[in-house]
C-alpha cells in the first residue's frame, strides 16, 4: 500500500499544512533535474528527454556509482498499464547502448540544458560528481527502471511488485508537495526501500563473483576488422574511439578470454600474451620468418582507419595465443548465452558461468 504522507504545524494545536498538487508533472521534472540527489544521492544525471530509436523521449537517465544505468519516468496521467510498458520498452532500448553511446547521450545533454561546463567529459564529470578518482571500468553491466509519481495507485504498486519478484529491477517513488504560507517543502516515499528492492534483484538474477574469465565482444566487419585476419596473426582488436578500446586495458598478459562476434555468436578462446598497441606497431611474421607490421601484412580486412578520423579512434590490438578457433559459420551461439556491448568485459552474471561452461564443452577444452 502507497504510504501516505501529511505534515502538522504544533504552534499549540496540531494544525495540518496544506497539501499542493504540482501544476504539472513538467515542473517535477525541471525539480529533479536541478537536483537529482532528491531521487537518490548516489545517481548522476546524464540525459533529459533522451530519444530511442523508437521515437521515443526517455524523461531522465541517470548513471549510479557502480557505472549502472538508470531510467526515469515520469507517470504523467497514464494509467497504471501504459506508463509500466513505457518504462520496460526504455530498458530494452538502454540494455544495449555501450560507452560511447553514454557518452554521447552525456554530451548532447550538457549542450543543450548546461550553459557553463558544456566541454567537460563525462569521465570528467562522473568523477567530480562522486568524488572519484575513476570511472567503473565498464558501464551498463545492467540498469534499473524508476517511476516517478504525485500518487500511487494500487495497480502501479501490484505490477512493480509483481515485476520485482521476477528480478526486474524497477521501482517507484512519489512526491508530496506542502505549503506553509511562503514557505514550499517536498517530501519523497518509495514505493519499495532501495536496499531491499535491489535484495530482490540480486536474489532473482544471483549475480556471483567474477570467475576470473574475461568476455570479449568482437566486432566484425567485411572491409575493416576481419574474424579470420585475427585467428591467423592472434589478436583481438577494438577501435572507433577511446569508449571503444579502452576496456582492452583490463586484459593483461596470462588473461583467458572468451570470444563473441555480436549476432554471429561465439568464435575463440584464447590466452592473452601482451597488452594493446596501435595497430601499425603489432608486430607478425611473414612467410620468409621477417618481423614486419601487420598492417603490411596480407590481410582480408584492413586495421588502418581512414586518415581524415580524429585521433583516438586508432584500431587497438590484444596479442592472443589461441586455444582454439572456429570460422564464424561454425559460430557457436545458444539461447541464454551471455553478451554484452562492452570490447571486454568482467562478467559477474550466473548467465556468464553458464556461458562458459556450455562453451568448454562445445569447443571441447578441459577446465581451467
Amino acid at each position: 500500500m502507497p504510504i501516505k504522507v501529511g505534515i502538522w504545524r504544533m504552534n499549540g494545536k496540531p494544525k495540518p499544512i496544506e497539501f499542493e498538487a504540482m501544476d504539472t508533472e513538467k515542473h517535477l521534472e525541471d525539480i529533479v533535474a536541478e537536483d537529482i540527489s532528491i531521487i537518490d544521492s548516489n545517481l548522476f544525471l546524464i540525459g533529459r528527454q533522451v530519444p530511442t530509436a523508437y521515437g521515443k523521449f526517455i524523461d531522465l537517465l541517470a548513471l549510479d556509482r557502480d557505472g549502472n544505468l538508470v531510467v526515469i519516468e515520469l507517470k504523467k496521467n497514464r494509467t497504471p498499464r501504459e506508463v509500466v510498458a513505457q518504462v520496460l520498452d526504455y530498458g530494452s532500448w538502454v540494455r544495449n547502448l555501450a560507452e560511447d553511446d553514454i557518452a554521447s547521450i552525456f554530451e548532447s545533454y550538457i549542450q543543450k540544458y548546461k550553459t557553463e561546463g558544456s566541454d567537460v567529459s563525462l569521465d570528467q564529470a562522473f568523477c567530480k560528481g562522486f568524488g572519484v578518482d575513476k570511472m567503473p571500468e565498464t558501464l551498463n553491466e545492467s540498469h534499473e527502471l524508476v517511476v516517478i509519481a504525485t500518487n500511487l495507485d494500487d495497480s502501479t504498486e501490484r505490477i512493480i511488485n509483481y515485476l520485482t519478484e521476477f528480478g526486474v529491477a524497477i521501482n517507484a517513488v512519489f512526491f508530496n508537495f506542502f505549503k506553509d504560507g511562503a514557505n514550499e517543502y517536498i517530501s519523497r516515499a518509495w514505493l519499495i526501500e532501495p536496499d531491499q528492492a535491489e535484495v530482490k534483484v540480486v536474489e532473482k538474477r544471483q549475480k556471483l563473483p567474477w570467475n576470473g574469465e574475461f568476455y570479449v565482444s568482437f566486432g566484425h566487419h567485411d572491409n575493416s576488422r576481419h574474424w579470420e585476419d585475427a585467428r591467423k596473426y592472434g589478436f583481438i582488436s577494438a577501435g572507433g574511439g577511446e569508449w571503444y578500446s579502452r576496456t582492452l586495458y583490463m586484459l593483461e598478459p596470462d588473461s583467458r578470454i572468451w570470444v563473441n562476434v555480436p549476432a554471429i555468436g561465439y568464435v575463440g578462446m584464447g590466452i592473452v600474451t601482451e597488452p594493446p598497441v596501435l595497430a601499425k606497431d603489432f608486430m607478425v611474421t611473414d612467410n620468409n620468418g621477417k618481423k614486419i607490421p601487420i598492417i603490411d601484412a596480407p590481410l582480408k580486412g584492413n586495421l588502418l582507419r581512414p586518415p581524415d578520423n580524429p585521433k583516438g579512434t586508432e584500431e587497438y590490438l590484444v596479442r592472443v595465443d589461441w586455444v582454439k578457433t572456429v570460422s564464424l559459420e561454425e559460430a557457436i551461439k545458444e539461447k541464454g548465452f551471455f553478451g554484452n556491448q562492452n570490447s571486454a568485459a568482467k562478467p559477474r552474471a550466473k548467465k556468464w558461468q553458464h556461458t562458459v561452461e556450455r562453451l568448454k564443452k562445445r569447443f571441447k577444452i578441459e577446465a581451467h
